[in-house]
């Protein structure tokens, strides 16, 4: 990223004084504090028409320094809505504390409150630590080191430092919980915001694992006094680059040094009981349902499958951004024919299908909301799981072949043996997997994702000849199957 020359320091900075917005009291914490929450959960809670009440206090995940550059300007940041034609920008203020999220102890000071009415998490989907069949996997990376480290804290005898403190957000979360336990404060909402299937039950599912470190009194206790909120969350949110930052000095008159970027459109669909109340969310458009599935499906298929596609297939052809892989015809097609397998199996007049793919073409094609590929590409083993797997085996179920679907797989496997880099949290497994050669690397790879179909010698020989089908010198649309 190259720097950019604005004297940013000859502005008035963004603060509480500069725009005095109120700090509303910290009723809800949040886990993951990054773009995504600030552009859509943070968004929906100003909007709210309670607002005044319900302040976030927001922990960072892996490093310190959103917090430190939110706390730096009272918490206060400049959200940008970029559309085709242009920017607007509005300065958000519902996040009233920003925290380093290895500060475990204000953590659990701010869950034990009685006033803490609901924990959000955004904190991706592989940070759930659970097995490709979605059970608890207590061998998950920093999910054992957790287990033990709940079972010092919980025995209460002399520790060494550091020993009895978690270091996974759920494990931080489950010693919060036995602190909101043994200070009364009562039952409380936990709301996954992560793009994962029945979100609510797998972080239930992980909560719930981790909590047997503690022991059999907490498990209870949590199953009587915390509900698990599903969520289907949608809204394109890049990385902030120093362009943006520029920005919005020119165009507001004051130095943010964390302003986010996000397209108009947004989606919040929940399902779930809060037993000690919720901001008023629907005054800003998000909506309560009893039956959340159909739209997590719609929303984890068509948005988030598609994207898969673009982040292997597009990278592979040579492009950087989800615009510039969707004008490319060949990624196109791939995306409609995924499109057309995922759509058998959606159904409801409520979900307007082909309104919302026509949507998702709008939205994906402006050119000026640059999604990086490399941005999307990350953690595929979890992600391919909940997109491709789901679609691909109802329609063999049906007696399709589910070419589509594989071409999702076979265009992630063709990224990983070229050698690109990847974040992922099997990345030992999937360099193991590479090293083998010809069947023997396919169904490794394949058996990362699913073993079901890594031991389905169709699915394999499938996948197999449609391994290629992105190679730069490909004129045509990929063959199908």
């Amino acid at each position: 990223m190259n720097a950019v020359p604005t004297a940013l320091g000859s502005l008035p900075a963004l603060d509480r004084n500069l725009k005095p917005l109120p700090k509303a009291p910290v009723r809800i914490v949040h886990l993951g504090l990054g773009a995504f929450h600030r552009s859509h959960q943070a968004w929906y809670t100003q909007h709210a028409g309670d607002a005044g009440e319900w302040g976030i206090a927001a922990f960072t995940g892996r490093r310190p320094d959103a917090a430190a550059a939110l706390s730096g300007q009272d918490c206060l940041y400049t959200l940008v809505e970029r559309s085709a034609g242009g920017d607007s920008f509005e300065v958000i203020g519902s996040i009233v504390e920003a925290v380093d999220g290895a500060d475990v102890g204000r953590l659990c000071e701010l869950v034990a409150a009685k006033e803490t009415a609901i924990v959000t998490l955004t904190i991706t989907e592989a940070a759930y630590g659970l097995a490709a069949d979605g059970t608890f996997d207590a061998d998950a990376p920093g999910v054992a080191d957790d287990l033990r480290a709940l079972s010092a804290a919980a025995s209460g005898g002399p520790r060494a430092e550091g020993q009895g403190v978690p270091r996974t957000p759920v494990g931080r979360l489950v010693l919060a919980l036995a602190g909101r336990r043994d200070s009364g404060g009562g039952p409380i909402a936990v709301v996954s915001c992560d793009n994962l299937s029945a979100n609510g039950e797998v972080a239930r599912r992980a909560v719930l694992g981790l909590a047997s470190g503690w022991g059999p009194g907490l498990v209870e206790w949590i199953g009587a006094n915390v509900s698990f909120v599903s969520t289907s969350v949608d809204r394109i949110t890049p990385r902030t680059t120093e362009e943006d930052v520029a920005e919005v000095a020119e165009q507001c008159g004051y130095s943010d040094c964390s302003p986010v970027v996000a397209e108009p459109f947004r989606n919040w669909v929940l399902s779930g009981d809060f037993p000690a109340g919720r901001p008023r969310w629907e005054d800003a458009g998000a909506i309560f349902v009893d039956d959340i599935e159909p739209y997590e499906n719609r929303k984890l298929w068509l948005l988030n499958g598609s994207h898969s596609i673009l982040a292997y297939a597009g990278q592979l052809r040579g492009h950087a951004t989800v615009a510039e892989a969707l004008a490319d015809p060949v990624c196109r097609q791939a995306v409609e024919d995924f499109w057309d397998e995922a759509a058998h199996h959606l159904h409801g007049e409520a979900l307007d299908i082909p309104a919302y793919r026509q949507a998702l073409l709008e939205r994906f094609g402006n050119a000026r909301i640059a999604h990086r590929l490399a941005q999307i590409a990350a953690d595929a083993t979890t992600k391919l799981r909940m997109r491709s797997v789901p679609v691909l085996t109802a329609e063999r179920i049906a007696g399709r072949s589910g070419a589509g679907s594989a071409l999702m797989l076979a265009a992630w496997i063709d990224y990983v043996v070229a050698g690109n880099d990847f974040q992922d949290p099997l990345a030992s497994e999937i360099r193991a997997a590479v090293a083998l050669e010809g069947t023997e690397r396919l169904q490794a790879l394949l058996r990362l994702v699913s073993a079901a179909l890594a031991d389905d010698p169709d699915v394999v020989a499938l996948v197999s000849r449609l391994c290629g089908s992105f190679a730069t010198n490909t004129a045509a649309t990929p063959a199908r199957t």
